[in-house]
């Protein structure tokens, strides 16, 4: 099998919402845009990195390890009594620190996998899939930045009879597109604001080649869902929604199986405190959640109207 390795940063098994039926979903490390609502910012760099969990430390006065194993004098320093900040000027990401920690106060994020490595992970729950008309999803960051990877995995997966699902922001080169194309059964990505100017104030990047690419998907006859990640104060407006809509009525055709309306949520806060990066939504006030996903069914509801396969949130079964 071939020998192409990724980096994956987590794995999540049984997960039902990235894909039909029950899945197995590989995270992999990377991404090319700064979406200030992100929930994986361990998913940001292509590099493996130490989290840092200083609440789980035992104390220096009572374990030491991760210093007496650490090859670069000062990466790891003590703050409080307990190991309370990773200096990544110094750090090497060796990983001998979070290897010998007991308590796991110290984590790796992102961990080095073969393609034949992963097929096996997956493949443990092929029953599963057969049972539930499930299969495997990759997701990041940004999963087609190892596009080659996800193209010798998901061979693999294919000749088995596998279903595949490719989750992607798809803010990459249409030629990373190509690769995974012949083996993709389902494509999953954003349209998170059609205006470009916006988009790039709040994404790091305009969103041309992201429609490029949802077009060429598009043109290839592969189904498709899109997803619309709803923020108050960037995207959720009727101008903006109906925008979105037109582009996937006027020019996808029947590509987009479904259109999703996802309210945001607070999440991966402990996983920026981790890495020692400021939330950049921790301002945010978030609506009532009743009176929002309202908001939300109205939005939805004058999509279907206008001929767009539009639902509120991602647990209506999707028709493929």
């Amino acid at each position: 099998m071939n020998e192409l390795s990724g980096i994956i940063f987590n794995i999540q098994r049984y997960t039902v919402h990235d894909g039909p039926g029950i899945r197995t979903e590989f995270f992999l490390k990377g991404c090319t845009l700064s979406c200030e609502w992100c929930s994986n910012p361990e998913g940001l760099s292509r590099e493996p990195q130490v989290g840092i969990y200083p609440n789980r430390c035992l104390g220096a006065d009572k374990c030491s390890w991760c210093r007496k194993v650490c090859p670069v004098p000062d990466a790891l320093v003590t703050v409080e009594g307990k190991t309370g900040h990773v200096d990544r000027e110094k750090c090497t990401a060796c990983m001998a620190c979070t290897d010998t920690c007991p308590a796991e106060a110290l984590k790796q994020w992102g961990v080095k996998m073969t393609v034949e490595e992963a097929f096996g992970i997956a493949m443990e729950d092929r029953e599963f899939y057969r049972k539930s008309g499930g299969g495997v999803t990759v997701s990041g960051g940004e999963s087609l930045l190892q596009a080659d990877f996800v193209a010798a995995l998901y061979a693999a997966l294919k000749e088995n009879g596998i279903h595949t699902c490719v989750e992607s922001a798809l803010n990459i080169p249409k030629e990373n597109v190509e690769k995974v194309l012949p083996v993709t059964d389902l494509f999953i990505t954003d349209i998170k604001h059609m205006d470009s100017g916006v988009h790039k104030a709040r994404c790091g990047t305009g969103n041309e080649r992201i429609h490029d690419n949802i077009r060429f998907i598009a043109a290839s006859g592969k189904p498709m869902v899109i997803r619309i990640p709803v923020i108050r104060g960037f995207n959720a407006d009727e101008e903006n929604i109906r925008r979105t809509g037109e582009f996937i009525r006027n020019e996808l055709g029947s590509a987009v199986r479904q259109l999703q309306l996802l309210p945001y949520r607070k999440l991966g806060t402990e996983k920026y405190a981790s890495l020692e990066m400021p939330y950049p939504m921790e301002g945010y006030d978030i609506p009532d959640r009743e009176e929002w996903e309202q908001v939300i069914r109205n939005y939805a509801e004058m999509l279907q109207q206008m001929g767009v396969p539009a639902v509120s949130g991602s647990n209506t079964p999707i028709p493929l």
